[in-house]
């Protein structure tokens, strides 16, 4: 199990880091071509987003690679369940029902990662 959370926080971290990447350094315009939703956000919340989604990423392994403060990577994964809930919530009210489903893929994913870095498979 404790491989198999492993994979879990590696798959989160390749891509909230590339949506991170991504959401912290392109231009709005360039954004809005595959993202629709960004036009309906301003810069600034853009960028903290993809600042958060960056951090999360960030979180998910070097504390547990380093084993330095350890306890940050299940709060990283606990912070990637509220920003996905907050997307969910995002895009409902949008209407973009694809979306929903895969924010709820990523919130269920770092949930099981947060119950098992505080649980049974903590560091």
């Amino acid at each position: 199990m404790n491989v198999f959370i492993w994979v879990l926080q590696v798959l989160l971290a390749t891509v909230f880091a590339m949506a991170g990447v991504m959401k912290s350094t392109q231009r709005v315009d360039v954004l809005a071509e595959r993202l629709p939703y960004v036009k309906d956000l301003k810069p600034g919340t853009l960028r903290l987003i993809g600042s958060v989604e960056l951090a999360a990423a960030l979180g998910l392994i070097l504390p547990a690679v380093t084993g330095i403060a350890t306890v940050l990577t299940p709060l990283a994964a606990s912070g990637l369940v509220v920003v996905m809930a907050l997307a969910a919530g995002f895009h409902y009210r949008r209407g973009e029902y694809s979306a929903i489903a895969f924010n709820v893929v990523l919130l269920a994913l770092a949930a099981v990662t947060a119950w098992g870095r505080f649980g049974p498979y903590s560091f």
